[in-house]
């Protein structure tokens, strides 16, 4: 795509959100559960305790108060702002099960949720597991190291902070229209290049019949909405396969503007996630980010959160090219990850590949 190709517009409205701005009025995106919506979550909870979480629809979980607010916050972060921070729901010195069940059924609410890697993680770990991504096949979220900016393969992503960490760790977020925003008036033709494939690194998860990366452009035009997906260090890393095409200077130069915009201090959001946090984001308009961490030299102390991908009812319509990873690009029933032996669970404990 040429830069005189591109779309004809900038993206205006609340998804081209400038993080300096929302940091002054954090009342606009942190919603704090009240008493009596804790109450309602903890009996909703307690109605479905010692049953099997990847098991559970919305139906399970009866949320005649909270229910209708988390609907409204579904829409504001797929048509909106893009992201919610839900504040308040009590986790410390609760079973684990508990919390699991807590946010499995508000996440339901976002979303239905789909797999998070090769085994079928339903509900996802993010905590240290003692690797590091130099092993070709380890994904960042498994180590302490900082992620960088980066999207997920599912509509909306969901955190929930159990413990965190005792240096570092903070959450970073950015818009990635305010990003288009800014390449289509500093560098369109940079921005241009964003608009055709990168060769991105599946790090080991690959689906049957599937490449060991797929093709995806950054940015997409298609039926009236501007989307991303996008992760830097997985394009990097897949040049390590022979038969993709060598990273060009314009590629280098295209990739490093749009990093150094996700990371400007203007542009970006940053939040520390308290243990009762959950953050919700949507990914085809806003990039996540943590920075790297020292982590508590006591086992039951280290960061741990759990994480939900999620496939949205209402969501936008995605290209056909989103479908080598996404499975499908059918709304309610796309994103994830699906390999031969993927077997569907929520394990309720950390467990490596």
């Amino acid at each position: 795509m040429t830069a005189s190709a591109l779309p004809r517009r900038l993206v205006e409205g609340p998804s081209a959100w400038i993080g300096a701005e929302l940091a002054r009025r954090p009342e606009q995106w942190i919603y704090p559960l009240s008493a009596l919506e804790i109450g309602e979550i903890e009996a909703a909870v307690a109605r479905v305790r010692g049953r099997d979480l990847a098991l559970l629809g919305r139906a399970d979980f009866s949320l005649p108060t909270v229910g209708p607010k988390l609907d409204a916050l579904r829409v504001e972060v797929l048509n909106g702002r893009g992201f919610v921070l839900i504040r308040g729901l009590p986790v410390e010195g609760k079973p684990i099960a508990d919390s699991a069940a807590a946010y499995w059924g508000i996440g339901l609410h976002f979303g239905n949720p789909r797999s998070q890697n090769a085994m079928g993680h339903l509900l996802g770990h993010v905590t240290d597991l003692g690797l590091a991504t130099t092993d070709p096949n380890v994904r960042t979220y498994q180590t302490t190291e900082r992620q960088h900016f980066h999207t997920d393969s599912c509509d909306i992503v969901g955190l929930l902070c159990l413990k965190t960490a005792m240096r570092g760790g903070l959450s970073s977020i950015t818009s990635s229209m305010s990003i288009y925003n800014e390449m289509a008036k500093r560098r369109p033709d940079l921005l241009a290049r964003l608009f055709e494939p990168f060769a991105t690194d599946r790090r080991g998860e690959v689906p049957v019949g599937e490449k060991p990366y797929f093709d995806m452009p950054v940015y997409h035009d298609y039926e009236g909405h501007i989307s991303a997906i996008y992760s830097g260090t997985y394009i990097r890393s897949a040049q390590r396969f022979p038969d993709v095409p060598r990273l060009t200077e314009k590629d280098h130069e295209a990739l490093e503007m749009f990093d150094d915009l996700a990371n400007d201090n203007e542009l970006r959001l940053d939040m520390e996630l308290r243990p009762g946090d959950m953050q919700f984001l949507h990914n085809h308009t806003c990039l996540h980010d943590r920075t790297a961490f020292v982590d508590w030299p006591q086992p039951e102390r280290k960061r741990h959160l759990l994480r939900l991908w999620l496939a949205a009812p209402g969501a936008r319509p995605l290209p056909p090219i989103y479908a080598p990873r996404y499975g499908s690009v059918a709304i309610g029933d796309r994103g994830g990850i699906f390999c031969e032996k993927t077997r569907l669970h929520a394990p309720l404990e950390p467990v490596s590949g």
